[in-house]
């Protein structure tokens, strides 16, 4: 229960620097494109890359992986708004800026976690 009860404090934490986040990023861009979304998942993923290096490097706690990589990390990342951006923007006409964001997100993402994860591993 408490695991549970820190997970959640985590995810918030998450949340709140998603939300944060987020709006400096838009705040500082223009046009159609996410960057806002962009930034989190790919720090996101950077992060839980850095966790699952120092987890096979070291052999980590189990509640503060959780801690930090299901709660932290699932908090700050936002595949489902990514979705709803993709949706959002091939409803608006934009189905090109559709195409670019969902390539754009997951490559980045998944470079993301790769160099946490390289990182952790040197």
């Amino acid at each position: 229960m408490i695991l549970a009860a820190a997970v959640g404090i985590a995810g918030a934490l998450g949340a709140v620097s998603r939300y944060l986040i987020d709006g400096a990023v838009q705040d500082r861009t223009r046009g159609l494109f996410p960057y806002g979304t962009l930034a989190v998942n790919v720090l996101g993923s950077f992060i839980l890359g850095l966790l699952a290096g120092l987890a096979i490097r070291h052999a980590g706690a189990a509640h503060l992986k959780a801690v930090a990589g299901a709660g932290f990390c699932g908090g700050l990342t936002t595949w489902s708004t990514a979705s709803w951006e993709t949706v959002r923007l091939a409803e608006e006409g934009a189905s090109r800026v559709a195409w670019q964001w969902t390539l754009a997100n997951l490559g980045a993402s998944l470079i993301g976690s790769a160099a946490g994860l390289a990182i952790a591993l040197a």
